[in-house]
């Protein structure tokens, strides 16, 4: 492997934590963190976005000083003016890159070079076209694609000058909706949440009616339970031509999750030393790989080939 051409990246968080956690946290991501780039900004509840407005510019200066490349990511459903005015702020008010997760951001940065999110939903070849002509220069994939749509896209986006990035760590987002789940969950309306998704620093967990561990929901959004995991497959992720991997920001060690993804994707390590390095998180939740090998997203496969 061409161990230069593959970057690591650390997706954007997408939980509530209290603003001093959230600021301490990125600052430990630029001093120790081997990510070459670094998404901030509110993905899920534009009610969240104010929390963090004290610390942003700090802790995205301290990115920079870093020699890590900001990129500020925008809501990924626009329900109302509020929302609309939050995306349309931060598409119009921002000179770095930045991350549309929904059709509405795309709309105000076509034209102008920009990353397109996971939760746009680039599922094919002419999806990808229409995009990169609107000045669309990265990708993000949704996580449920199996390995051999990664492949075409990847294809296609080589021929139009685009990178394909994606997730290899982390819970992955399954849903949004316009109701909020932590509100319903405590009784609440969304409009009168008081913030109850700050409790749940990785999402709050569901279970079936048995009692087993089944999802998480995250204000509006809906995740898995378990936190995939792709260390495994890297090197058929590489050889297929994506050159981005995204972690996906949680409470655990995220130095140590970095470390092993950049050691891997360096040619340091072997997958299997990796997932030795990564097993000791005591994440609470099980690891997954089931979408990318295309089958259910919670199933665990080992050394499975994909093709």
């Amino acid at each position: 492997m061409d161990e230069a051409r593959f970057e690591l990246t650390l997706g954007p968080n997408l939980f509530n934590w209290a603003p001093e956690q959230w600021r301490d946290f990125y600052f430990r991501i630029a001093d120790e963190a081997p990510v070459a780039t670094v998404y901030l900004g509110e993905t899920i509840c534009s009610k969240r976005a104010p929390l963090f407005d004290e610390h942003y510019e700090a802790v995205a200066g301290r990115l920079r000083a870093a020699g890590k490349t900001v990129v500020h990511s925008t809501l990924g459903e626009t329900a109302s003016q509020v929302d609309r005015r939050l995306v349309s702020d931060v598409c119009q008010r921002v000179s770095d890159l930045v991350e549309a997760n929904d059709s509405s951001a795309a709309w105000h940065l076509r034209g102008r070079p920009h990353c397109i999110g996971p939760l746009m939903n680039v599922y094919n070849e002419e999806t990808l076209r229409f995009l990169a002509a609107k000045g669309a220069r990265n990708i993000c994939l949704p996580a449920e694609l199996p390995f051999a749509s990664v492949g075409v896209l990847c294809t296609a986006a080589t021929a139009e000058g685009v990178t394909i990035e994606v997730q290899v760590f982390g819970r992955q987002s399954l849903a949004l909706s316009a109701r909020c789940y932590h509100a319903r969950a405590h009784g609440r309306t969304k409009d009168t949440c008081r913030f109850v998704c700050e409790n749940d620093a990785d999402g709050l967990p569901l279970t079936t009616l048995d009692g087993k561990p089944f999802l998480v929901i995250n204000g509006i959004q809906t995740l898995s339970y378990e936190y995939v995991n792709l260390a495994q497959e890297i090197p058929a992720l590489t050889a297929a031509g994506v050159r981005r991997f995204r972690l996906s920001p949680h409470g655990c060690d995220m130095v140590l999750v970095a470390s092993s993804f950049r050691d891997l994707l360096d040619g340091k390590i072997a997958p299997s030393e990796a997932l030795a390095r990564l097993d000791t998180l005591q994440l609470g939740a099980p690891f997954s790989n089931g979408f990318l090998h295309g089958q259910p997203g919670y199933r665990w496969t080992v050394d499975q080939k994909l093709s």
